[in-house]
Order: C-alpha cells, then sequence, then structure tokens
C-alpha cells in the first residue's frame, strides 16, 4: 500500500519556454515536440490572415523554420513562448498578404500596359491603313510619268538612277519627276 504523500515525484511537463530554450541548443526533439504543441495554434493564426489553406500550410512551414533559427534570440522576460511564436506567424502572414497583393498589382499594371499598347498598335494600324489610302487618291492626281516614278522611287525602293533605267529616261527627268509630283502631293493632301 502506497502513502498518498509517499507518491513518487513526476516530472512536470517541459513549458514552451523550456522547449524554445532546448531547441536553441539544436536539441530536435524539443522541437518535435514545441511543434505538436503549437503548430494548430499557429496554423489558426496563419489561416484567418491568409485564408488559403495551402499558403497558410506554407507560411507555417516558413515560421517553424524561423523558430528553429531564431530561438537563441527568445528571451523569456519579454513574455511568452506561445506570444513569441504568434507573432513571428502573425508577421510572416502579413508578409505574405502584402507579396501577394503586391504581385497581384504588377500584374494588373503590366496587362493595363499590354493592352494599351495593343490598343495603341491597333490604333497606329488603322491611322497608317487611313492614311495610306489618302496618299494613293492623291497619286492618281498626278500625271502618269510622275506615279511612275515616284512608286518605283517609294513603293519600289529603287534608287533614282535605277528608276531611270527601268524607264529608260535620263536621271535628271527622274528627280524632275519625283520634285514635281511630291510638290502637288504635298498641296493635295495639305502637308506643311
Amino acid at each position: 500500500m502506497r502513502l498518498p504523500w509517499l507518491r513518487s515525484a513526476e516530472p512536470s511537463p517541459p513549458t514552451h519556454e523550456d522547449l524554445v530554450r532546448r531547441v536553441a541548443l539544436g536539441d530536435e526533439a524539443a522541437f518535435e515536440e514545441l511543434y505538436d504543441a503549437v503548430s494548430p495554434q499557429v496554423f489558426g493564426l496563419i489561416r484567418r490572415v491568409v485564408r488559403d489553406p495551402a499558403q497558410s500550410e506554407e507560411v507555417t512551414q516558413e515560421v517553424f523554420v524561423e523558430v528553429w533559427q531564431q530561438a537563441a534570440r527568445f528571451d523569456a522576460d519579454r513574455g511568452r513562448a506561445v506570444s513569441w511564436i504568434l507573432v513571428i506567424a502573425h508577421r510572416r502572414a502579413v508578409d505574405r498578404i502584402r507579396a501577394a497583393q503586391a504581385s497581384a498589382d504588377r500584374d494588373l499594371r503590366q496587362g493595363i500596359k499590354e493592352f494599351q499598347e495593343s490598343y495603341d498598335d491597333v490604333q497606329d494600324i488603322v491611322e497608317a491603313k487611313i492614311e495610306g489610302e489618302r496618299v494613293l487618291k492623291a497619286l492618281e492626281s498626278l500625271t502618269q510619268a510622275q506615279q511612275e516614278a515616284i512608286r518605283l522611287a517609294y513603293y519600289g525602293g529603287y534608287t533614282q538612277q535605277e528608276v531611270a533605267n527601268l524607264l529608260k529616261v535620263p536621271v535628271g527627268t527622274v528627280k524632275t519627276r519625283i520634285r514635281d509630283g511630291m510638290i502637288r502631293l504635298r498641296d493635295k493632301l495639305g502637308v506643311a
């Protein structure tokens, strides 16, 4: 028969503060015990902030990596170990939200920029097409000789010498036809 006052003194379980001190010394068993004790609370806090379950799991892992790496910085005189861990968890969760928001903002700005660029491209193409049609219509008001010389030089990409050879006329004649034709086009199109 055992007497109640002679009970064997069972060791009390270690406190969270004790576990953090042991983690600071590299005690993996203490880390496992600390993780088992506080991870539900840490995950719950992160889940409320981040909302996404997968992201919350990632942030929880990051928190415990930081606890492992920074355990030596814990100061029991400044507060409880759970509070210290939850502050780390909250900070990491907020950082994740801010990073996600910054990424979304960046994507939105890029999307707007790309949309604006594509809108500008379409606008430029339409304007160029309209202007090209105006030029072709104005070309019709020129003499046949001026039209040939300008079309070969500007649309065909030939030099004035090559235009002269193609048309079998002197280079001076080609220059005069192009110059006179361009003056008439300028007047017709209202270009200063």
